[in-house]
């Protein structure tokens, strides 16, 4: 992410996108209280303010998927 982001961020921020998105279909599946999109947007947002770097992506893009 380093080597690509120093010469075009632009380009990894679809990628980022995609592996968050990932990450939040995992959780709802996994987590049947964040079965609704709502509760699942509201706990990716404390979690993303809780632990900034618990993924290397939310350094750059910490907006919560929609999926």
């Amino acid at each position: 992410m380093v080597y690509y982001g120093a010469f075009c961020q632009s380009a990894l921020s679809p990628l980022m996108g995609r592996v968050n998105a990932y990450v939040m279909r995992w959780m709802r599946k996994k987590f049947k209280r964040l079965r609704g999109r709502k509760k699942a947007q509201s706990a990716w947002n404390q979690a993303v303010a809780r632990r900034t770097r618990f993924f290397a992506q939310w350094a750059w893009t910490t907006h919560a998927p929609r999926v």
